[in-house]
């Protein structure tokens, strides 16, 4: 073996997926609350502002024509643009989606019988866990032992494929 060629480096251990697992759920599950609570108060804060359009009847054309369309089109735009320029949602909404792509990663280097389900379910987890942190929601008993059996069944997946 040449000295100069690097060794085959071993592939990450068992800690290293579950590590990246979690955090694809907590990026996805923790900042769910927070893109809620930025669209709400955003939307709160423009109802006011949409009060001086006039209603179909009003407008007179169909809702169909050319002009409505371009309108509608025009309006969906700067309200994404302004909902995007809103650091309350954009913040989680870039944290969400990095997640997103961490996911693709995971998806790319393990089993997917593994990556979707502790994905999806850690996600419901850190959902819960932020809406108690966001909204101040109280969790319910019952909820705490549906989060209690998730991660059963988290460590029996993991387990079965040991």
């Amino acid at each position: 073996m040449d000295p100069d060629t690097p060794a085959p480096s071993a592939p990450p251990g068992a800690f290293n997926y579950l590590l990246s697992f979690l955090l694809v759920g907590l990026a996805w599950g923790f900042t769910t609350p927070f893109i809620r609570r930025a669209a709400v108060d955003f939307n709160a804060r423009n109802e006011g502002k949409q009060g001086d359009i006039p209603s179909a009847e009003a407008r007179g054309p169909s809702l169909l024509s050319p002009s409505w369309i371009k309108e509608k089109a025009v309006s969906v735009f700067w309200t994404v643009v302004n909902l995007l320029r809103t650091p309350a949602y954009s913040v989680p909404l870039l944290i969400n989606l990095t997640g997103s792509v961490w996911f693709f990663l995971l998806v790319g280097k393990h089993e997917l019988s593994l990556t979707v389900p502790i994905t999806n379910s850690t996600a419901f987890l850190f959902t819960v866990l932020g809406e108690w942190y966001v909204e101040g929601k109280v969790i319910s008993k019952e909820t705490w032992l549906g989060m209690t059996l998730v991660l059963g069944g988290i460590a029996l997946c993991v387990h079965s494929k040991t």
